[in-house]
């Protein structure tokens, strides 16, 4: 029996409100990564790490993150990677779909919902 197959392109990501971020002088985003657990607290003890790290996206990275809006799908966020960045972009989707499932798989984004194609 065949599945309706989904379209990872359909998906419409969306920042996670459990981080903070914001746009840095350079225009890169840069987000609030609490280090919490066990192991972070000690190395904050003994070795003075900080109670939150900045991870800051590069060019591709923070034109990808302002515009997941929990409105534009993976698709139409593409076709503004496309306008903005040329075929330095390229391959695309390959590219765009790696980082936003990163983003994923590190809790930093949600998906909102999908098109629903009926």
């Amino acid at each position: 029996m065949k599945g309706n197959k989904e379209n990872f392109l359909d998906y419409i990501p969306k920042h996670n409100s459990r981080f903070l971020w914001a746009v840095n002088d350079q225009g890169h985003v840069e987000i609030n990564q609490p280090n919490t657990g066990l192991f972070n607290r000690i190395a904050q003890l003994l070795f003075k790490r900080p109670k939150t790290s900045q991870i800051e996206l590069e060019d591709f990275g923070s034109f990808v993150w302002q515009n997941m809006d929990g409105v534009k799908s993976v698709y139409d966020i593409g076709k503004l990677v496309k306008e903005e960045f040329g075929e330095k972009c390229e391959p695309l989707y390959e590219r765009l779909s790696v980082y936003v499932k990163t983003l994923h798989n590190n809790e930093y984004i949600v998906y909102q919902n999908k098109i629903n194609k009926n």
